[in-house]
């Protein structure tokens, strides 16, 4: 009896040794050892909109960058191998790129123009509506021109210049067409005001609701909107033909000019354009485009920190007041991110030597460039 207890003694403590061997042995093979270190995965940190624009510029040449900071006036015919030869930053369409022409004819030239960059070209236009219609005024791209935006507003309120604003962006969008110069931020209620036609109308807090509508609705349809004309045009005459000298006091811009354009900034406009007017409040020696205590204000007081755009240098206030050759390098000193110009021939070489020269330094240049390309990667032209 005690043989046959202490044989089934011993049968269980096998078979308890044995049940404990195997989960230890499962533990083993399921439980890295003390010194096993499992192999890292390899994941690439978060490319940010700087990152990728810190990139692109990094690998840009003087010569690549300086052709960024010109949106010029697109030639009439090799407009791919013109972009190509300066690396520009843009093209400027005018009346006579839509005149005779078909929707489908500007998509594909418009489309030869981005196949001949290397970084996408912002490609804009003066669709402003009333009297500042480049694309509108041609029946083929629609039945009527855009009316005034002083009109939407007062025959619709805010919805219709909306509306108006989202319609504008769908057509000029389908033609390739990625910045609309617009809205106009200037404040005028006297007809014989040279900016009167093109201006919403109303006080700056009026005009300053309406400018937020219209950037708003621009920013939901991914095209860039440009401010103009900072810092504000008021009772100016035309610089188209000569320059203009404001001698209205600061407080005026202040409380009033400065407001459209303050809301036009919060709304997340993308540019701001410069005239070419003499403000004497801010500057009494410079144009406001070539100034650069007009771009102090635009950046420290109005907090823009998005791109700033020349009214376009080959103006007659331009040429009056200094040779075509030193605009731009003065437009590039005031502040000044993208030069408008139709004379690129002459005015490239002359940023490109200032910059070779330490006239401009190459600090000053990447300041600028970085301002673009972040504009272009917000409009999703670096995706294609």
């Amino acid at each position: 009896m005690n043989r046959r207890r202490i044989a089934l003694w011993a049968l269980a403590m096998l078979l308890l040794f044995a049940v404990a061997g195997c989960t230890a042995g499962g533990q083993e093979d399921s439980t890295p050892s003390p010194n096993f270190e499992p192999s890292p995965t390899q994941t690439a940190p978060a490319l940010t909109p700087k990152n990728r624009v810190d990139e692109l510029l990094a690998a840009m040449t003087v010569e690549e960058k300086v052709g960024q900071m010109f949106l010029a006036r697109c030639p009439e015919v090799g407009g791919g191998a013109f972009a190509e030869r300066y690396a520009l930053g843009g093209y400027v369409l005018f009346g006579r790129d839509f005149k005779d022409c078909t929707p489908q004819q500007v998509r594909e030239r418009v489309a030869s123009y981005q196949a001949a960059a290397k970084v996408p070209m912002l490609i804009a236009v003066d669709e402003e509506g009333g009297t500042v219609v480049r694309v509108s005024r041609y029946p083929a791209f629609r039945p009527e021109p855009f009316q005034a935006p002083r009109e939407v507003y007062a025959n619709g309120g805010l919805d219709a210049l909306r509306a108006d604003a989202a319609e504008k962006s769908e057509l000029l969008l389908s033609l390739g067409i990625n910045v609309n110069l617009a809205p106009v931020c200037d404040l005028s209620d006297n007809s014989s005001d040279f900016i009167y036609d093109r201006s919403l109308g109303g006080d700056g807090e009026t005009v300053g609701e309406c400018v937020s509508a219209i950037v708003e609705t621009m920013n939901k349809k991914e095209i860039g909107s440009v401010l103009k004309h900072f810092p504000g045009y008021g009772n100016n005459a035309d610089t188209h033909t000569g320059i203009a000298y404001d001698r209205r006091a600061l407080e005026t811009f202040e409380q009033a000019d400065f407001v459209p354009f303050r809301a036009g900034i919060e709304a997340g406009a993308g540019g701001v354009l410069v005239s070419h007017n003499i403000v004497f409040a801010m500057d009494d020696a410079l144009p406001a485009s070539l100034s650069p205590e007009v771009h102090r204000i635009l950046r420290e007081e109005l907090g823009f920190d998005g791109v700033v755009i020349t009214d376009d240098l080959a103006m007659d206030a331009i040429g009056q007041f200094t040779d075509g050759e030193t605009a731009a390098v003065l437009a590039v000193e005031a502040g000044n991110d993208l030069l408008c110009c139709s004379d690129v021939e002459t005015q490239y070489p002359a940023v490109l030597e200032a910059v070779q020269s330490g006239r401009i330094t190459e600090e000053r240049l990447d300041e600028s460039v970085r301002r673009v390309l972040l504009w272009k990667l917000k409009l999703g032209l670096l995706e294609q």
